[in-house]
């Protein structure tokens, strides 16, 4: 993070680090209750992906989330890297994984034209432990693991919600950094 973090300041960006979940109707049970001699059911309606997540943060425990309906594409990635500035305010260094969405023609063609707004930066390949957004994920899918949405309405309800729970807890994003073993001080 070195090299990013005297990015961040010589060009006055905003370090943002970006990483993508989806939900589903897939069953991820966790421990619950119910009466004794009842053993609860879970059904799900689908095992389809139905709604992704791209979410943002910064190392001041800010979240950024868009929601899709669909599998993460290139426009999807647009769509998201385009709210994420609008909301951030300040030109953007977006360090991500190396999905094929974030590599695609259509992203990297758009990130070129619009230089003084994005600059990007890989995380290593195979390295997810380093990205502090995997904690925020990880969190939300722990918050959503007995819930039984009737619909892709409420599953797309349901992790706005948790996001916008977490987004509310800068503290524990803060966390995700250090549990990250990322040392980010100074950053404006």
């Amino acid at each position: 993070m070195g090299g990013a973090q005297k990015k961040v300041r010589r060009e006055r960006r905003t370090l943002l680090l970006v990483d993508e979940t989806g939900h589903s109707f897939r069953i991820r049970p966790a421990t619950t209750w119910a009466r004794r001699g009842l053993t609860p059911v879970l059904r799900r309606v689908s095992k389809r992906r139905e709604v992704s997540s791209i979410v943002a943060i910064t190392p001041d425990g800010r979240l950024y989330a868009r929601h899709f309906r669909t599998s993460v594409s290139s426009r999807c990635v647009i769509l998201a890297l385009r709210f994420f500035r609008r909301k951030v305010g300040t030109p953007l260094l977006v360090v991500w994984d190396r999905l094929n969405a974030h590599r695609s023609r259509a992203t990297t063609a758009f990130i070129a034209e619009h230089p003084q707004d994005y600059a990007v930066a890989h995380l290593p390949a195979y390295a997810p432990e380093l990205n502090p957004e995997e904690q925020c994920n990880a969190l939300v899918k722990c918050a959503m693991a007995n819930a039984l949405p009737g619909s892709v309405a409420d599953l797309h309800r349901l992790a706005r919600r948790e996001f916008c729970r977490l987004q509310r807890q800068p503290e524990m994003i803060v966390s995700f950094f250090r549990h990250a073993g990322l040392s980010v001080a100074g950053l404006p």
